[in-house]
Formats: structure tokens, sequence, C-alpha cells
């Protein structure tokens, strides 16, 4: 069962609504705190009405093919393909979009969502800057002030995306507190958006936090698999064996999954960081290593501490560097309708190399982990198996960083 989706003309599968109460069975939900709640629930109310708009629909429409250059193609990686052996590698070429990754499907509805509640701020949280560029660039398009909160670890790697951010004219947020990483950037974010409820709208970045954004976010990200499926059986006439994304919150991964969960033999694969590996504690894998808990309002699987509080973690990744992962994800994870795996940061260094070196695409950092894994099962498949990997963003922000790990 699906239920129609019509500024995107596709739809959010059952799997993946949820209940009244914001509840995926047991994970998401509504935030308690009084005054959230109440933006929240605005929000909510804005989200339901702007998506049966025909203005709206008709300006999306617009914009993913006039701004954004939707949609984004697929590509057979022949070369890659012949490297790893077995298995024909396919990419949906997200990296293409303008601002350079899938986070701009969403931030477009976001802002238009902020405009029409009459908010004149966006404020939001981010990681490797991908979420950050695309909510600028959209805050700028639509004449709306965007401030944005990300770590000072995060920005000292992520320099370039930064550059653009002030650019586009965002203010620029450094947050030094914990870890001075993603879950820091959003907690800050948060502190911010509660004392200016009434001008500002919070632009999550990811398919997580308290209702509606685990349903918004992916919403508007379900373009990406319905385009990839039609695509896909256009290209080869048949659909792929394994679709597989990266995952830390989830964006990318479910707009990719939304495609095909009617599709019982096409395997959904979200991919996670094992960052220095899963027996050091140096990693961000949730899926693999967290339990049932809750983080910034919102219950999923969490990596916790002794104290029972979020655990820091870490990848090589910026945008994968987060304890919790998306509800949404939970309860797929609990229902066996999708896997979840993990790559380190050497193979995702590797993953990042092979793509560059044979196929001429630099992909970011967070895409490498999706692509690792499908070079690793790709040679135990047959070649007239497919896998098809959500490239979901490009890796122009790390080159900076590569260049100081990897001996050229």
């Amino acid at each position: 069962m699906t239920t129609q989706n019509t500024a995107t003309g596709y739809g959010l599968h059952q799997s993946i609504l949820p209940n009244d109460d914001g509840l995926y069975g047991e994970f998401g939900g509504k935030i308690g705190h009084p005054e959230l709640a109440k933006a929240m629930a605005e929000i909510e109310v804005g989200f339901r009405e702007i998506i049966k708009n025909d203005d709206f629909i008709a300006e999306m429409k617009r914009l993913r093919e006039t701004y954004v250059g939707r949609p984004s193609p697929i590509y057979h990686a022949q070369r890659l393909t012949e490297h790893c052996g077995g298995a024909q590698i396919y990419f949906k070429r997200e990296d293409l979009n303008h601002t350079g990754a899938h986070k701009i499907n969403h931030c477009l509805g976001e802002v238009l969502l902020a405009k029409k509640l009459g908010k004149t701020k966006v404020i939001a949280e981010t990681g490797a800057g991908q979420h950050g560029v695309a909510l600028a660039t959209a805050a700028a398009l639509m004449g709306l002030e965007c401030e944005i909160h990300m770590g000072v670890v995060d920005i000292k790697k992520e320099h370039p995306n930064v550059s653009r951010m002030k650019i586009l004219g965002a203010n620029i947020v450094p947050v030094s507190r914990g870890a001075g990483t993603l879950k820091e950037a959003v907690d800050s974010a948060f502190e911010t958006y509660l004392d200016e409820l009434d001008s500002s709208m919070f632009a999550i970045g990811s398919a997580l936090g308290p209702a509606p954004y685990p349903e918004m976010v992916s919403y508007f990200q379900s373009v990406v698999g319905h385009e990839a499926r039609a695509q896909f059986l256009a290209t080869t006439g048949k659909l792929p064996n394994k679709v597989v994304a990266c995952i830390g919150g989830g964006s990318n991964a479910i707009g990719m999954f939304s495609g095909f969960f009617d599709d019982k033999d096409v395997e959904k694969i979200g991919v996670e960081p094992a960052g220095e590996g899963l027996d050091t504690p140096n990693h961000a894998a949730t899926m693999s290593l967290g339990v049932k808990g809750e983080i910034h309002g919102f219950k999923c699987y969490v990596l916790l501490d002794e104290k029972g509080e979020p655990a820091p973690v870490h990848s090589i990744a910026s945008g994968l560097d987060y304890p919790g992962v998306g509800p949404q994800h939970s309860h797929l994870r609990d229902l066996k309708l999708a896997t979840y795996e993990s790559a380190t940061d050497a193979e995702c260094l590797e993953a990042f190399m092979a793509l560059s070196r044979l196929e001429g695409i630099i992909p970011a950092l967070e895409s490498a982990h999706a692509i690792a894994y499908a070079m690793k099962i790709a040679k135990d498949m047959s070649a007239d198996e497919t896998i098809l990997v959500n490239l979901s963003g490009r890796g122009d922000k790390d080159i900076d960083f590569i260049l100081d790990k990897v001996d050229l």
C-alpha cells in the first residue's frame, strides 16, 4: 500500500508512514517540550496543507527541473565493475544535483514551507556541510535569513562547504562543546530555535527528529527512489538485485528505498560507518551496535555511553557521525524490510580513490561508504546480477582532507 505524494507524483509506502502519534512501530514520536510541541504542530499542519496546494506542486516541479536539474541520471560504472568482478554496479547520480548532493531535494520543500508559515528565517545543523549548503541555497533563492550550526571539528574539515555557505549569505555558528561535531550542532541549533519560535523554522537535515520531520524529509526525498526504479527498468529491462545507500541519519537511504518497498526481491541495504572498526569505540555503527533509546526528542536505535547518554561517535565522514538514526530505518530494521551493514574508514578511502581513478567521479566520503560495500559484495555475485548505489553527494568538500590522508 502506498499513500500518494502529490508534490512528486509518487508516494510513501505504509511501512514508512507514522501513526497519529508520529510513531513508526515503537520509534519516532512527538516532542514533549510544550513550546516546541506547539511549533512542531504548526509545521505539521502547514506541511499537510502545502503538499495538497496546486501552486506548491507546480513550483516544486519547476524548481526540480530547472534549478536542481532533475531527474538525476542512472550511470553504469563499467570500469569499476570490471575492477571488482561479478555484479554490474550502477549509480543514481544525486551528486549531479545543484549544490552537489541529495539534500537540495528536501531543503527546497522546507524553505517553501517556512515562507508559507510566514517565517523570515530558517535554522539548521550540518555535519559535512551538504545540508547547510543546500539550505543556504534555498534560503537565498527565496529571500529568507539562514543560520547554520556546525561543530568546530567539521568546520575545519569541511571548510570548502563553510565558504560556500558564507558566500550564499548564511550565518555560521561554530559549536565547540563536547566533541564539536554533528550531535552538538543539533543541540545548539535547537536551543537557538527555542528562542526564536515565532520568526523562524527549524529545517532538519535528515529523516530524523520529532514528528513531522522524518515523514516530511522522506516525502521530499522519495523522488530519488521512484525516479531510480523507473530509470533502471528503462535502462536494463529489470529491477536491481540490491539497492545500496550510506546511512547516518538516513535521508538519502530512505529516499532511495522509497521506490522499491513493493519489490520484495530487491534487497535494500543501508551502510553505516564502522570507523576504525566495530571492535573499537571509534565508530558510528548505530544499527549494528546500538540499543533502543531516545535522542533529540524521538525514539530510535542509539549508541549510548556508560551513563546512558548518547555516546561520542566517530566517522571519517562528517555527515555520518551521529549516535542515532532515523525512526523509519529503526522500524525497517525490526520489520526486516531493510538490512544494515557497515564499512570502515579504510574501506571508505579505498572506494573513494577507486571511483575517482576508475570512473572520473569524486564521491563524497559519506557516499563512499555505500560504494565500499557494493565493491565488497559485487565479487561474490554473478555478472548478470546488479547493484544500484545511491551516489548521494560529490566529494569537492573532502578533497583537502583526502590529500592529508592518502599518499598520491
